[in-house]
């Protein structure tokens, strides 16, 4: 159709007609459909359809606080980074923080109805926009970013609609789960896709005057939820409220907000005035929560509240979402109410509302609208904003409020909210559906003529085991009447079951077309919501909830794990576990559990039955080791609504680890044919279980299980690497002989090379344990050899082999979190493919005279697969010889070392940097196999005093060390007992003799750790030093929890601490100094640097209650733990040390 000369201009009237005609032609338009404006071309009428589309791309689906699940509409350009200023990026948190093509840009939707409005009024004319103008207006929207980038951690928060799948995540991870395995919910059917929202006209000025006035009764809401419980994460996040009660001071918000555990929260009203809130109700179904807080904390501002009038949510009526719209600034998004007969939409394996009718409009609310007041246009709250969908459509799920209603109305006169449940979700179905289930046809007519509206009816859709309605409904059952009175809607037949706890109603329902009446005894539902859990050795449990129970369909029975941990951390994943029996007890009910694990002694290992809710089919036996050492306590935590926090109390002090038992065994004899050697070797193994109780020096795991070589059976020694004992605040256990169970300690770790020696008992054992002979030549590239490994089943496995290679590494480096790698080391690779597989073993001559080592070594986590990265490399024995020999001497090696990292340079090269000719040939005469000599790649960052002209140099290469020619890696071993060393180098072309110093590395394990705030912080450990060029302050951030206020206000793993509250603190003992002057639940000041040396400052809350500050502190080799007041109150992450699930950066987040 030709264009007229004045369609150039789209009016509003023009616009809504196309959207409209869009809408009728339902999801993605067919053309030829669609009615098209008077004078306009189909060409033009599909520019302004994606020109919106492009404007409001990407709508957010599940629950929407602001968890990290942000939605786009479009690019976002840098421009708004550089308004704001330079955004504190930090290489910690480069896959944390929010990227500027996340940012929300729904302000900027309003932007453009404000800019509309503004016009409006100054030129009383209606601002029209051409086509392109419109389009521009849209994209520029999209690109309006109005914050600056948080430190805080956004798109790692657990989602309501992203659901992690444990099943997916890294091997020891129930973990991290890594953070990118994630799915998508599956929606109904009945959900179609509708037109994303375009910008609209400008609002009335009714609709003005009463979005000022609910704007001050909304608040923002920011809060943490401690730690995991029932079906919620540990998360830190943000979301909506608003004033219900401005004289009690009451706030609803969601459930999923609120959480079934505990909370610790804040919000901020519209003038900026903030005050704590504590929860006093949250439903054990229905999505909505009741928050309290102090009216008389609000100065500057008249407090207000809202009205509820869950009746005047009618199909047509114009409302308005105003919350806290994706963590931004106050927003308020438009729409009209499409049904009100929606079923409660399903959020996957988390909570999910239920038997409830949802109502259902276009406002594309994001992360953090959760809990915002659907008003209308009197200013009246007519629904509740709780979730929506993210596959494009512009779709939110609304609550109605005739429940929040009656629970605000009891909570104001001071009485319980009573809950009735017979345990059976029901869903509506439409008429049709009912009659194929077996409605009649004379219950149909009855129906629609009691209620002429009404479209469908109430079908059982899940009857739960042992509940009341077990054996008295079945699913596809359509309810007729309740108590005599016909019945279609959840809001009267919550009605009927709330007035009814503990008596009985009589139930009509059709049943294939028959007419079946029972008669049920109403439960109550606050009795099968848990609201007290135990936290033992690590773990933490309650009963099984209502909403596990439900969402398995299984009956409300049973221990739950909550939070797999610590002795608990079983594999596969962190939650979803029941447990049935532990010691040979079984265990049905929390109170039971209880009872048996306050008579299990410290250190035990006991047996434990248990099975997950999603396979009740399996049951799964393992052998648990109890720590009620590092977790002594047994607490148990109740919910107080009065207060709003959870109470906590001791149950039963630790009994002591029984004395050891000296025991018997023999070593199995496998028959390698032709390899005894090979056979006899087992002799000298042992398997070794490290169990870490805390995250140090950034090691991604919790535990760890891999072989040792016995190299001193009269003294207990045995060399294991460091990829499996990585420090020395652990607990190991040996295995021998696949029999014998004896407890190790740490003696030496190697700064360098990848190897620790640990010790144990050899008086408790009774087995014919071999020392291994250690070979003092150095295996040969293309020698034949015999390949010894274990596998990953923990089994034996030889192969003859070759060496292929020998060649000087470093293992590399973990960008985002520094951790221990091996540096400056030959290592050996054979021809075999089992040597990929194994990551403990030995290379053996056909004598028994063990020539290398085979040790795992862990390197950098993969940006792609979210993994850690482990070399499985061989270590020759020759090099460990002079320090292994102090060892079994009684001797602690006291070893120094220069403070480089070397990397291999051949002579091409060194005549390029100016090695003279005559080095080259001394060169080729000392290493003829391999001419090279040894630059400086990096050095570690200077002490405070800064290096002076002796030290070598990044660049410099080495010829000389005491006047030894240094062709191989091992001749960098005169280091160890030297405290300077006499080196010729060339640096810039020009030869130079320096006295370097070497330096001590007793100081470079961690000895001391603070937990603070749900922070693990100690002194920058040898891997941070050696990646860094400056160390801020001794303060080094390791770990924090989830949920934690270290999670909320940003402070990120790899940050330095600088200062308290302007007070300077160098080192660990000046920070305690300090934060202990900070009184709990009050904010103080940290001045913080980033690894990227960016300084920034960070307001903090002190929160003892749910995390107490702990500190380890190893003094005479043994590592102990203190607390600072009252230990252990609290129950978040590691308040408790190994019950919460923990983030670092780069690193598995429980392990």
């Amino acid at each position: 159709m030709p264009e007229s000369k004045a369609s150039g201009r789209w009016s509003e009237k023009e616009k809504n007609a196309l959207l409209i005609s869009l809408l009728v032609a339902s999801g993605p338009p067919n053309w030829k459909q669609v009615k098209l404006p008077a004078g306009r071309s189909r060409m033009a009428c599909q520019h302004i359809y994606f020109a919106a589309v492009k404007g409001a791309e990407g709508v957010e689906l599940g629950d929407n606080k602001n968890s990290g699940a942000v939605k786009k509409r479009g690019p976002n350009k840098a421009t708004a980074s550089k308004a704001e200023g330079s955004t504190k990026r930090k290489r910690s948190e480069t896959d944390l923080d929010v990227k500027n093509e996340s940012e929300i840009s729904d302000d900027g939707m309003h932007e453009v109805k404000k800019l509309k409005s503004d016009a409006e009024e100054d030129k009383g004319v209606k601002v029209e926009a051409e086509e392109a103008n419109f389009s521009a207006s849209l994209e520029m929207a999209g690109n309006a970013s109005k914050r600056k980038t948080s430190p805080v951690n956004v798109m790692g928060r657990p989602s309501k609609i992203y659901k992690q799948d444990p099943y997916l995540s890294g091997a020891e991870n129930g973990q991290p789960p890594a953070e990118d395995e994630q799915y998508i919910m599956e929606m109904d059917g009945e959900d179609r896709i509708s037109l994303p929202p375009v910008a609209a006209t400008a609002d009335t000025a009714e609709w003005q005057a009463t979005i000022e006035k609910v704007v001050r009764n909304v608040v923002s809401i920011h809060f943490c939820q401690t730690c995991s419980f029932d079906t919620d994460a540990a998360i830190s996040s943000e979301a909506t409220g608003f004033v219900v009660d401005a004289e009690k001071g009451y706030i609803l918000t969601n459930r999923h907000v609120v959480g079934a555990g505990p909370f610790w929260g804040y919000c901020i009203f519209d003038n900026h005035e903030e005050c704590d809130v504590y929860p006093v109700y949250r439903d054990p179904v229905h999505d909505f929560g009741i928050l309290r807080f102090d009216p008389k904390a609000i100065k500057y501002m008249p407090l207000t509240a809202l009205t509820l009038k869950p009746d005047l949510a009618r199909v047509g009526v114009e409302i308005r979402v105003v919350g806290n719209d994706a963590g931004e600034k106050l927003s308020i998004l438009s729409g009209v109410i499409s049904r009100l007969d929606r079923n409660a939409p399903e959020y996957g394996e988390g909570y999910s509302d239920f038997n409830t009718n949802y109502i259902q409009a276009a406002a594309a609310a994001s992360g953090g609208s959760s809990g915002s007041p659907v008003v209308n246009l009197d200013g009246h709250a007519v629904a509740l904003q709780a979730g929506g969908r993210q596959d494009g459509a512009a779709t939110d799920y609304f609550l109605p409020l005739d429940r929040p209603l009656r629970a605000l109305e009891c909570i104001r006169r001071g009485e319980a909210v009573p809950r009735g449940t017979i345990q059976t979700q029901w869903v509506i179905k439409p008429f049709d559906e009912c009659r194929r289930l077996g409605l009649s046809s004379e219950w149909e007519a009855a129906i629609r003529k009691g209620f002429p509206k009404e479209t469908g009816m109430l079908v059982a859709e899940i009857v739960l085991p042992e509940g009341p309605a077990d054996q008295q409904l079945e699913e596809g059952d359509v309810l007729i009447k309740v108590n005599g009175e016909l019945l279609t809607q959840f809001v009267r037949l919550d009605s009927i079951l709330d007035t009814s706890v503990d008596k009985k109603v009589s139930l009509l329902v059709q049943r294939g077309g028959k007419d079946i009446e029972v008669e049920l005894q109403v439960g109550d539902l606050h009795a099968i919501t848990p609201d007290r859990f135990v936290t033992v050795a690590g773990g933490s449990f309650h009963n099984l909830s209502y909403q596990q129970a439900r969402l398995y369909a299984i009956p409300v029975k049973g221990v739950y794990v909550c939070e797999a941990a610590g002795s608990f951390k079983f594999e596969s994943t962190d939650s979803g576990w029941l447990i049935e029996s532990v010691d040979q007890k079984k265990t049905p009910n929390l109170d039971a559990f209880i009872e048996v694990m306050s008579k299990i002694r410290d250190r035990a290992r006991v047996v434990v039955t248990y099975k997950h809710v999603r396979d009740l089919h399996t049951l799964t036996t393992s052998i648990i080791y109890i720590d009620r050492h590092w977790s002594n306590k047994m607490r148990l935590a109740v919910r107080n609504d009065v207060t709003g926090v959870w109470d906590f109390t001791d149950l039963a002090e630790p009994l002591p680890a029984a004395p050891p038992v000296r025991c018997k065994a023999d070593f199995a004899r496998p028959d390698y044919v032709g390899h005894p050697a090979a056979a006899d070797i087992i002799r000298s193994f042992v398997r070794v279980s490290c169990t870490m109780p805390l995250k140090l020096d950034g090691f991604p795991r919790a535990r760890r299980v891999g072989f040792g070589l016995v190299i001193n059976a009269e003294k207990g020694l045995v060399l294991v690497s460091r990829g499996i004992v990585p420090f020395d605040l652990c607990d190991l256990s040996l295995t021998i002989a696949e029999s014998i169970i004896v407890e190790a300690k740490v003696v030496f770790l190697h700064p360098l090379a990848n190897y620790a020696v640990i010790q144990y008992d050899p008086s408790l054992v009774d087995a014919p344990v071999q020392s291994a002979k250690l070979a003092t030549e150095q295996i040969k590239q293309g020698a034949p050899t015999i390949f010894f490994g274990w596998n990953q089943n923990f089994r034996a496995v030889v192969t003859p082999t070759t060496v292929t290679d020998i060649t000087t590494v470093a293992i590399p480096s973990n960008v985002s979190g520094p951790r221990y790698r091996a540096i400056n080391l030959d290592a050996i690779t054979v021809d075999t493919g089992l040597s990929a597989q194994c990551g403990s073993g030995v290379l053996v001559r056909e004598d028994g005279t063990i020539e290398a080592l085979w040790l795992n070594y862990l390197g950098e986590r993969s940006p792609h697969s979210q993994k850690d990265v482990e070399y499985h490399l061989g270590l020759a024995t020759p090099t460990l010889l002079p320090t292994l020999s102090q060892i079994q001497s009684d001797i602690t090696p006291s070893l120094r070392i220069l403070n480089v990292e070397t990397s291999t340079v051949q002579m091409s090269q060194c005549r390029i940097m100016g090695v003279s000719e005559s080095w080259i040939n001394k060169v080729a005469e000392a290493n003829p196999s391999r001419h090279q000599l040894f630059m400086v790649r990096k050095i570690d960052c200077a002490p405070p005093s800064g290096y002076d002209d002796q030290s070598l140099h990044e660049g410099d290469i080495i010829l000389t060390l005491n006047d030894q020619l240094i062709t191989r890696v091992t001749e960098l071993d005169i280091m160890y007992d030297q405290e300077h060393l006499d080196a010729l180098i060339v640096r810039r072309g020009e030869e130079l003799r320096l006295r370097v110093p070497t330096i001590p590395t007793a100081d470079l394990n961690t000895t001391r750790a603070v937990i603070f705030c749900g922070a693990v912080l100690h002194a920058p450990h040898h891997a941070v030093r050696q990646q860094i060029s400056k160390l801020h302050s001794e303060v080094y951030v390791s770990v924090r929890t989830r949920g934690s206020p270290a999670y909320q206000y940003g402070l990120a793993p790899t940050n330095f601490i600088t200062a308290v509250n302007d007070a300077p603190t160098p080192s660990l003992t000046e920070f305690v100094r300090e934060v202990r002057k900070v009184d709990d639940n009050t904010y103080f000041r940290l001045r913080v640097v980033t690894f990227d040396n960016v300084p920034w400052v960070a307001t903090m809350k002190k929160c003892e209650h749910y995390f107490p500050t702990l500190e380890f502190v190893r003094e005479d080799g043994v590592w102990r733990k203190k607390a600072f007041g009252t230990e252990g109150d609290g129950v978040g992450g590691m308040g408790g040390v190994g019950g919460g699930v923990d983030e670092m950066t780069g690193m598995d987040e429980a392990g």
